[in-house]
């Protein structure tokens, strides 16, 4: 009789499974026979010991795995009869209560994939992003490369000011008494980046070399430190150097610190100018992309499985860790971190997953091949030997798949670019770029 799938609720379901312990037992004899024929039991010759002996030596692995196989093919039988998508990991437990005389008896737990519905793009409402990069936004950028290649030269008889770079002294007590880390020699910082405390910078802002102050601190009290977190302090400042920045002029050997061996300025302009727009553009069509998924993800309702949000989890939480651990954090594979963390939007990552699955195998859509090859060449650009790195990614399967994976996603959002309602928007440079 062929078993029947229960339905539990939502994507859960439940099926009883039996086998025959006289089968079970008729497998486990012939691999034991099998096993028997090489096997090196100490006292015997490599194929020579009795199957009593084999049998109490493998017999339990052999039995373990004998039911395992028999109840897999039997719960695969099902599964393909039944037509379903199991997500995750059947749940087997044993069952003893109404078994019959001579026979194993199971039950299988389970998910399955839910019904997606693709929802009617017509309907979704999305932003697409727009950027525009002028003369005005390529020399912000080399503003940017100038500012990273700063020197200090010392200015004697100048106060210190927003800009400057200081070094001095610094000794700081709380109650009379100082405290660890509260004492520096040589120390550099430059005014107005806001590497110290306001009150630290306020203090120094106007002082020349040779010239100490004295001052009160109040530490915040969310400090880094909790030993002087919301603590006030005072601190005695001198002043040892005072140096001004000077920027590198827009000259050949600028051009070649960059990269640009011919020390062509023009050249260099150019090569910034591209590299800007296709950033920009980038950004911008991330934001883009951003609107239509959560477009496409706040117009399905379906149910999804829990062995696959967990799963999701799962992944963010080791990512998470790891990312934590290149950090430097102490601790960092054990510190707590609450599956609730992740939980959200690894839903909304499953629950797209599947739309997007589902809207692509509805859609025909893939990945053409010229297409990968233009984002291959695209991506190879910002390089300074492109021809290799598009050899790089076509002589390589796996690397090919994950540009592959990169332009069917492309095609995706511009499928349903072209059907849904689409509002254009101008982004401010500044904004999508994060400058401001």
């Amino acid at each position: 009789m062929q078993p029947v799938v229960e339905k539990l609720s939502g994507l859960e379901r439940r099926v009883d499974l039996s086998v025959s312990v006289a089968d079970i037992e008729k497998e486990v004899q012939t691999q034991l026979k099998r096993v028997a024929k090489t096997a090196k039991i100490h006292g015997f010759r490599p194929g020579k010991a009795p199957l009593s002996v084999i049998e109490r030596s493998h017999g339990p692995s052999v039995r373990y795995d004998v039911i395992n196989s028999q109840i897999g093919k039997s719960l695969d039988k099902v599964i393909t009869d039944a037509n379903l998508r199991v997500a995750g990991t059947p749940n087997l437990e044993p069952k003893t209560e109404g078994t019959d005389e001579g026979v194993l008896a199971f039950s299988a737990t389970f998910e399955v994939y839910p019904e997606v519905q693709v929802p009617n793009l017509a309907d979704l409402k999305v932003t697409r992003s727009t950027v525009t990069v002028g003369d005005a936004e390529v020399q912000k950028t080399v503003d940017v490369l100038r500012q990273q290649r700063t020197v200090f030269k010392p200015a004697a008889d100048r106060a210190a000011q927003s800009g400057d770079r200081v070094k001095l002294d610094f000794a700081g007590t709380i109650d009379g008494v100082a405290f660890e880390g509260g004492t520096a020699q040589d120390f550099f910082f430059v005014l107005g980046q806001g590497r110290m405390l306001p009150e630290f910078e306020t203090a120094t802002t106007g002082l020349k070399a040779g010239e100490s102050k004295v001052f009160p601190l109040k530490f915040p009290d969310d400090y880094g430190s909790a030993a002087v977190a919301g603590k006030e302090a005072e601190f005695t400042v001198t002043v040892k150097e005072v140096a001004e920045p000077e920027l590198p002029a827009m000259d050949a050997d600028f051009a070649k610190s960059l990269g640009q061996a011919e020390g062509n300025v023009d050249a260099l302009l150019a090569d910034i100018r591209a590299n800007v727009e296709r950033e920009a553009q980038a950004r911008a069509k991330g934001r883009t992309k951003a609107s239509v998924m959560d477009a496409l993800a706040g117009a399905c309702t379906f149910d999804l499985p829990k062995a696959l949000v967990d799963n999701e989890i799962a992944s963010r939480t080791a990512a998470a860790r790891e990312e934590l651990k290149q950090r430097g954090v102490p601790n960092a594979e054990t510190l707590p971190i609450p599956e609730d963390t992740f939980r959200s939007e690894s839903e909304r990552r499953v629950r797209l997953g599947l739309v997007v699955g589902e809207l692509i195998k509805a859609s025909e859509l893939k990945a053409k091949p010229e297409q990968v090859r233009e984002r291959i060449e695209e991506f190879a650009k910002s390089y300074e030997q492109p021809a290799q790195v598009v050899a790089y990614y076509l002589a390589d399967r796996q690397r090919r798949a994950e540009i592959e994976s990169l332009v069917l996603e492309d095609n995706v959002v511009d499928h349903i670019l072209s059907a849904a309602q689409v509002t254009d928007e101008s982004v401010d440079f500044d904004a999508l770029m994060g400058t401001h």
